[in-house]
């Protein structure tokens, strides 16, 4: 029977995670009044968070690009803004004495963002933008391993049989 005793090893370890889907309405007002919507996408999405407590707050912004028929579907344009936002996501912390203002944010898109609907109001587009956003928190975390004081025996490795040349004949 062997003796133990403990250790503590410090490591960078997840201590609070969490996750939430974002419905918003966005508008944009257009040169030109639109007839038709031909097409809406997002692209240049860009995140950083800040931790306070256990929230986590999200600076982002990306840029929604719209492309509509005007002048009774005779002409098309396409018209870029850039929308900024800011979320706050309230997080699980597994351990609260972690937290501290030197712990690492980690901010994941988990569903970039996409328009889930658009219609024309007068010269305005208005959007309904969709998206998912994930966040961990890394700190230091301390982890309890039991050291044996004792080693355990080695086991005896078998060697193995020589093959016989003899033995291997060719027809």
């Amino acid at each position: 029977m062997s003796n133990s005793n403990f250790k503590e090893i410090v490591t960078k370890a997840v201590i609070g995670k969490g996750k939430k889907l974002f419905k918003d309405n966005y508008m944009m007002e257009v040169d030109n009044k639109p007839t038709t919507i031909l097409g809406c996408w997002v692209i240049n999405h860009t995140f950083t968070g800040t931790n306070r407590k256990n929230e986590v707050t999200v600076n982002g912004s990306f840029d929604v690009n719209v492309w509509y028929s005007y002048d009774n579907d005779s002409k098309t344009a396409v018209t870029t803004r850039n929308f900024n936002y800011q979320e706050i996501l309230r997080l699980r912390v597994k351990d609260y004495d972690s937290l501290s203002n030197d712990n690492e944010i980690i901010v994941r898109s988990l569903k970039q963002p996409t328009v889930q609907d658009v219609n024309i109001k007068g010269n305005d587009v208005h959007l309904n933008i969709e998206k998912e956003l994930g966040v961990e928190i890394v700190g230091e975390s301390k982890v309890k391993i039991a050291i044996l004081e004792d080693e355990l025996p080695w086991d005896d490795i078998e060697e193995e049989p020589e093959i016989n040349e003899d033995y291997i004949k060719e027809e």
